[in-house]
This record gives structure tokens, C-alpha cells and sequence, in this order.
């Protein structure tokens, strides 16, 4: 028997499109769920609860991501256009193949301050596109980075007539490969919307400052080289070094270095290899997938209040772009005249050796091309060219560029390495670093710091110090990762392949004969090497008497 609110219920079912069951044969016509593809942020973290709408033809399906960012939808294979939404994050709509045997990777963009100039490194009077994503309007401002901060000019406020139009769009799959193409979307169209702006004349480490009314505040690097020469001193920035850190898109040459995983993460400790493999090792292929230069580098941002003799706070800023702003601040305060360019221009020809006396290269210069180092050993030793390599784990790997704006780093794999016994992944493709700089990298010291102590007091490098024999100095530094002195991070030391004339003056009192060796040798050609081997280092020239004092007596020594 069926009471009167039963019938009352029963007959509401029609008017609202509903029935109370299906025939077996509209049962058929109904497609099962089949997995569609995943959702993840720009870390490549799986994200829960994003709402999506699959519309082709005039059907309208909706689907929810589930706690893995996995996307399940009763959709038929074809092609499907697919918006997606998700509190504090940028909605975009996407049109996509559907194919259940190849899973669709949906990414999104939270609502965060971010931003990098295209192309990141120029030349004086060149121009470069500011690239920034933010959900509300933004000032901008161009900042040059010298002893003090100088402010260079206002650029001014900006914002769109359309709803949130300053957030970005970036593409699904794996963007660390070919880019996240900011302003590409949306922009082609006018070119009032693509804002670029002229490099100054004056060459250096210049950083864009994005603010917003709320508080919101993010600084990006831009490179200027100098249009002709300008001075004998030439400084390498490591750019390439920056790019094989930036993880932004869930890539760095250290986390999923040879691709993404098939699934975004949910818990790093449970998902990635490097937590869960008890014989995991870094590099264990012989290929890796290309990282590109266009993306933002997070790592890099400086805060608004920090000046150069601030200590260097993170994980990442103590070997990155903020470290190495330590040195160019300290080069203008010595009044030590110097042109800087990026380590791309060295590969691509912008910059030509020749044209310099001294080049220094610094902090963390670890990747660099086959041509780059030919180069430099070539006008080292056959051109009478002087090097200061003022850092640490340099020249330690090669890379390869398949197109200007993205590399290949051949990691190689190690565990071959090791039982070749080779110095270094630069020597397992091309020679050990050892033989240009005098020293190469070993694990001992690592993540330490110390300083160092003299071998040779009476070598010219200590002029004016007044150091003696086993003297400490470099006791003062600004490198927060690993404090404790100038030799430290990671250090170098020599090797059986460093030239037989090295000179070693001074060592890093780092703990298990890991201290960095301060050598000095001179070439055939008139040419001159100092190394430092130490990352640290350079963080303690604003603030260390002694290697200041060191440094500029060696930048005067091999400007003669």
C-alpha cells in the first residue's frame, strides 16, 4: 500500500525531470564516470573540491576534483571544453581531448603576487616585457641593486577594465618544459596590454618591485648588460644556476628533475622518491626533460625592507640572486667599475672575453655549456685573460640549450660516475673543472660554515690584513643557511687534475677536511686564476674586513 504522501511525493518526480527508477535501456545510454585527468597547482600539488563544467554540443556535465586532484567525469572520449573554478585561485576554461588511457594534467594559479621580466637578461637600451600575475591592481616600480637600493623610476598602477584581468593564465601539462607564456593569453590582441619598458644605460642587477593596496609585495630580477663594453672588469650573474633551482611548476634539476609524476602530490614525504626510496640518488638516467628560463623564480624575490647587510634569510636566497647582490654592492662600493652580464650572454655571444681583462664569476655558478667553458679556458690560458671565481660548486655540470630559452642538464647518471671515479658530472662529459679553476667540489663541508685560515701570509693577496701563519679570517658572514664563516655551503678543494702550479694560500677550517682551498695560479699566457672555492663567500664581503680586503687586492693585482 502507498500512503498519500507517498503519491503526493511520487507525482512531484515528473514535474522536476525525475523518476523514481530507469529502464534498463536508459540505464545504457548513460556513460560511467571514467577518470579524466588530475588538477594541481603551480607546485604541482594536487587540489580537492575544483569545480568543473564539460560542455560540447550543448551538454553541460559537472565533475569535482577528489582529495588527489583526481577528476572523474561521465564523458564520453572527444574533444570537450572544460572551465574550471576554485576559491583563491584563477578560473580559466580549456579545450581538451579526452582520453581516458592519457590523463589530462589541469593546472591552476592561486592568487598570489608574482611576476619576471621577458627576456630576464638585456642589453642597455633593449627591451624587455613585464610579465605579472596579481588579483588586484598593482604598482610597479624598477629598482637598481648597487651598494644601496636606488630607485630608478615609477612605472605606475595597473589594472584592467575587465574583472581580475591582471591574473595570469598558465598552461596545463608541464609548463617547467616550455613555459608558462604569461601575457600571452588575452594580450596579443592590443599591444597597449603588452607593457615593456627600455633597459637603463647603466649596466647591473636591476629588480622590478610590485606592490598592491592591500600589502601584497614581490621584487624580480632583470639583468642589464652594458651596450658596448664599458669597463675591464666582466661579472657573470648565475642565471643558469637560478633556472636549474626555480621549482615553479613542479620541476627544478632537483625535485623531479627527469619529469613530473603521472599523479600530482598530495604529501611529499609519501609521494616523492626522494623521501620514500631508501636508495634514491639525484641523478640516476642519462636523460633529463628541459627546464625553461620563462617562468617566475620565486627564489629570488627580496624583501622590500632588506639592504645588503642584512643577514640572507631561506633555504635558497643564500646561493641565489640575493646572495649574489652581496657582491655587486660591495664591487660599487669599492669603486671597482664593472660591467655585469648573464652567463646565457657568454654562451649566446653578447659578451666577448676579449674584450675584458678580468672576469669574475661567483657564489653558485654550478651549470654551465661546453661552449661557455671552452671559452673561458681558451682566453685563460692561451689569451692571458684573469679569473676570480669567487664561489662555489662552479662549473660542475653541463648544460645544453635545445632553444635559447630553455636547457638540458646532463646530470648523467651518478652511480656510473662513481664507479668511474670521475670529479665531477662537467668531467664525466668534458674534463674536470679543476684543471681551469685549480680546485672542484667534494661532498666534505658540506652544509657548513668557517672560517678560513692563512697558509701563505706572506703571498701579495694578504697585503694590508695584517694576517699571520694560521691566522683565522672570514669570520663574519651574512649566509644564514649555513653560518659560521666565509668557507661553507658547499666547498671546493684540489684535485689531481688542478694544474701543477696551484698555489694553495688558504683553507676553510670546515669540519672533516671539508674547508675550501684559496688557491692561485698563473698560465703561460699571462693569464691568472684565483679561486676561493666557497659559496659563502661572497656574503661575507659587505661585512668581513679581511676578505674584503683580500678580494680587492686581487681584483687590483690582475687588473695590471
Amino acid at each position: 500500500m502507498v500512503d498519500l504522501s507517498q503519491r503526493f511525493l511520487l507525482g512531484l518526480l515528473p514535474v522536476f525531470g525525475l523518476a523514481c527508477c530507469a529502464t534498463a535501456a536508459e540505464n545504457d545510454a548513460l556513460p560511467a564516470a571514467v577518470l579524466v585527468g588530475y588538477v594541481s597547482d603551480e607546485r604541482y600539488v594536487a587540489l580537492p573540491g575544483v569545480l568543473l563544467e564539460f560542455q560540447q554540443a550543448g551538454r553541460s556535465i559537472e565533475a569535482r576534483s577528489r582529495a588527489t586532484g583526481a577528476v572523474y567525469a561521465a564523458v564520453e572520449p572527444g574533444e570537450w571544453r572544460v572551465t574550471l573554478q576554485h576559491s583563491g585561485f584563477g578560473a580559466k576554461s580549456v579545450v581538451v581531448q579526452i582520453d581516458p588511457a592519457r590523463p589530462h594534467h589541469f593546472r591552476l594559479l592561486s592568487d598570489t603576487l608574482l611576476g619576471y621580466a621577458w627576456p630576464k637578461w638585456v642589453r642597455a637600451g633593449e627591451k624587455a616585457e613585464f610579465r605579472v600575475h596579481s588579483p588586484e591592481m598593482y604598482q610597479l616600480e624598477l629598482w637598481r641593486y648597487g651598494w644601496k637600493k636606488e630607485l630608478v623610476r615609477s612605472i605606475g598602477w595597473f589594472d584592467e577594465h575587465g574583472p581580475r584581468a591582471t591574473v595570469q593564465i598558465t598552461p596545463d601539462g608541464d609548463y617547467t618544459r616550455t613555459g608558462v607564456e604569461w601575457n600571452k593569453v588575452g594580450y596579443g590582441n592590443n599591444p597597449v596590454h603588452r607593457q615593456a619598458l627600455a633597459a637603463p644605460e647603466r649596466s647591473g642587477l636591476y629588480y622590478f618591485h610590485a606592490r598592491t593596496k592591500t600589502g601584497r609585495f614581490f621584487s624580480f630580477p632583470w639583468i642589464v648588460a652594458p651596450a658596448k663594453p664599458q669597463a675591464r672588469v666582466a661579472v657573470l650573474a648565475a642565471n643558469i644556476n637560478w633556472n636549474c633551482y626555480n621549482s615553479f611548476g613542479g620541476r627544478s634539476n632537483y625535485i623531479n628533475c627527469v619529469e613530473l609524476p603521472q599523479k600530482p602530490i598530495v604529501n611529499s614525504r609519501q609521494d616523492l622518491n626522494r623521501y620514500t626510496d631508501a636508495e634514491y640518488v639525484f641523478y640516476d638516467r642519462d636523460d633529463y626533460a628541459p627546464l625553461s628560463f620563462d617562468r617566475p623564480e620565486p627564489f629570488n624575490h627580496i624583501d622590500e625592507a632588506e639592504q645588503i647587510t642584512d643577514p640572507i634569510e631561506g633555504r635558497q636566497a643564500c646561493h641565489l640572486a640575493p646572495a649574489e647582490w652581496r657582491l655587486y654592492g660591495w664591487l660599487e662600493r669599492e669603486k671597482i667599475d664593472f660591467d655585469l652580464y648573464a652567463e646565457t650572454q657568454l654562451h649566446d655571444g653578447t659578451l666577448d672575453l676579449a674584450d675584458y681583462r678580468v672576469l669574475i664569476v661567483h657564489t653558485h655558478p654550478e651549470y654551465w655549456s661546453r661552449k661557455m667553458y671552452s671559452q673561458l679556458k681558451t682566453w685563460v690560458f692561451e689569451r692571458g685573460g684573469r679569473l676570480l671565481y669567487l664561489g662555489g660548486n662552479g662549473l660542475n655540470c653541463e648544460v645544453e640549450f635545445p632553444t635559447p630559452t630553455s636547457i638540458l642538464v646532463r646530470n648523467g647518471d651518478v652511480r656510473k660516475q662513481r664507479v668511474s671515479q670521475v670529479e665531477s658530472r662537467m668531467h664525466d662529459r668534458v674534463e674536470s673543472e679543476a684543471n681551469l679553476l685549480g680546485v672542484v667540489y667534494t661532498d666534505a663541508g658540506a652544509m657548513t660554515g668557517a672560517p678560513y685560515k692563512t697558509l701563505v701570509p706572506d703571498h701579495w693577496a694578504f697585503a694590508g690584513t695584517g694576517l699571520k701563519q694560521h691566522d683565522l679570517f672570514g669570520l663574519k658572514s651574512l649566509h644564514k643557511r649555513c653560518p659560521g664563516g666565509a668557507s661553507g655551503h658547499e666547498t671546493d678543494k684540489i684535485s689531481p687534475s688542478s694544474p701543477k702550479n696551484v698555489l694553495r694560500i688558504a683553507q676553510g677550517t670546515n669540519p672533516n677536511d671539508g674547508g675550501a682551498d684559496m688557491i692561485y695560479f698563473d698560465t703561460p699566457s699571462g693569464g691568472a686564476v684565483f679561486s676561493v672555492g666557497s659559496i659563502n663567500y661572497v656574503s661575507s664581503l659587505p661585512v668581513d674586513d679581511a676578505i674584503s680586503r683580500v678580494t680587492k687586492n686581487v681584483i687590483e693585482k690582475m687588473l695590471e
